[in-house]
């Protein structure tokens, strides 16, 4: 602790005193790092489990690849030498210390809505409770002239709110603070929310019907979060969505794709309050009407059976029905159910071709440490197998979504 205090004080004496002079360094070091997990920041930036924070992971864009930065406190690689000003500006505004601005990649429009104490916090994790670690930064693959810099100034400027985020009257406290960390740290929005020409976010906040209305991003879906449409998160309770946080699966789906990394990474630690607070806020948004009724269930019967009607329902039989049973219905928190799931009938079929070609993995969390996986089928179906096969499982149990063509399978085998 003479080591804390002695630190304390230097970063007192030096002006880049934390938000409440009076806090003690280690509490805050811990609250950062519990920032950190909120903002999943290693998810961007920890290349290798060994080298935490030391950049260099590839993330794609429309545009190109972009490599991460090192965000340890290393002085020659990483952010050793920013101020707690500079380390500011880089979460809110995307700027780098040496001025210039950083690619959208990173998620600086959300970020913008943290409280200068959480910036505090953050920076003097990022300062004392992380390892300097060497690792320059990897060029971007973007080409030249779409890799300058000086046009992010103006992109910034249209497509970043600018200020921390402010309470709404009338709101209770769980609610401003579920906001606060779906806006902010959170940035549900990268994901959850469709991009617009400039490849920005269409909105930030629940002042709009397309905040959180479902994207698609590198061959997967991203589901209708915010309410847009009858029936979005299935009609799904609070409970329902702190289970999914907390374990990445409940009763209606389990997490998939760039979410269940999300889950493993970042909201199996937040904190059973904060838990509530998101699903207290994200249960507020939109229309939150049951899901609409099937039509009556003609499949069960046929498959209990062993009579196939067509190729997608004898594929079903050889390949699915033994995790996920003739009902469609799955096996509670074990083999997702498929009767009414978001990812098997949203409008975009991304996600259901993407898991039947690679499969997936459910992530191994403290809540829920069995961690199943879904082999990948893409090997042994082709592509008019796979359309098929998803156009059979939009169509079951007494739902009809839109077919889903060879050439949509195709173009996402070709993604991945």
């Amino acid at each position: 602790m003479k080591l804390a205090s002695l630190c304390l004080a230097v970063l007192l004496g030096s002006g880049q005193a934390f938000a409440d002079g009076g806090d003690d360094l280690d509490a805050a070091i811990a609250r950062g790092k519990y920032l950190a997990r909120l903002g999943d920041c290693a998810a961007c930036h920890t290349a290798a489990p060994k080298q935490p924070f030391a950049g260099g992971v590839p993330l794609q864009s429309p545009l190109g690849t972009i490599y991460s930065t090192n965000i340890t406190p290393d002085d020659a690689d990483g952010i050793g030498r920013y101020s707690r000003e500079q380390f500011a500006d880089a979460l809110r505004k995307g700027r780098a210390a040496d001025g210039h601005f950083l690619y959208p990649a990173m998620p600086y429009p959300s970020f913008s809505r943290l409280s200068d104490q959480d910036v505090g916090d953050l920076y003097t994790y990022f300062m004392h409770g992380v390892q300097a670690l060497p690792g320059k930064p990897v060029p971007s693959g973007i080409p030249w002239p779409l890799n300058m810099r000086w046009p992010l100034a103006l992109w910034s400027a249209a497509f970043t709110t600018q200020g921390p985020y402010q309470q709404v009257a009338g709101r209770s406290a769980e609610w401003n603070r579920g906001a606060y960390l779906v806006q902010g740290l959170g940035h549900c929005g990268s994901c959850h929310t469709p991009r617009g020409i400039a490849l920005q976010e269409k909105a930030l906040d629940q002042g709009s019907p397309q905040y959180l209305a479902g994207a698609v991003q590198d061959g997967w879906a991203a589901p209708d979060i915010g309410g847009a449409k009858p029936g979005s998160l299935q009609g799904w309770s609070e409970q329902d969505l702190v289970t999914f946080l907390k374990t990445g699966r409940n009763d209606h789906s389990a997490a998939f794709g760039a979410m269940s990394g999300a889950v493993l990474h970042s909201t199996q630690y937040f904190s059973d309050a904060d838990l509530k607070a998101v699903a207290v806020y994200l249960r507020s948004l939109g229309d939150r009407t049951p899901p609409r009724n099937a039509g009556a269930d003609q499949t069960t019967p046929r498959l209990a059976k062993g009579l196939p009607q067509g190729e997608g329902e004898a594929l079903y039989l050889d390949n699915c029905a033994a995790c996920h049973r003739s009902d469609g219905q799955g096996y509670r928190a074990t083999f997702p159910r498929l009767v009414g799931n978001s990812a098997v009938l949203g409008d975009s079929p991304e996600s259901l071709i993407h898991i039947i070609l690679k499969g997936s993995s459910v992530p191994k969390t403290q809540g829920a440490p069995t961690g199943l996986s879904m082999p990948d089928f893409g090997w042994r179906l082709n592509d008019a197998q796979v359309a098929e096969l998803a156009t059979f499982l939009r169509s079951a149990w007494g739902y009809n979504e839109a077919a889903v063509k060879a050439e949509e399978v195709a173009r996402v085998r070709a993604l991945q």
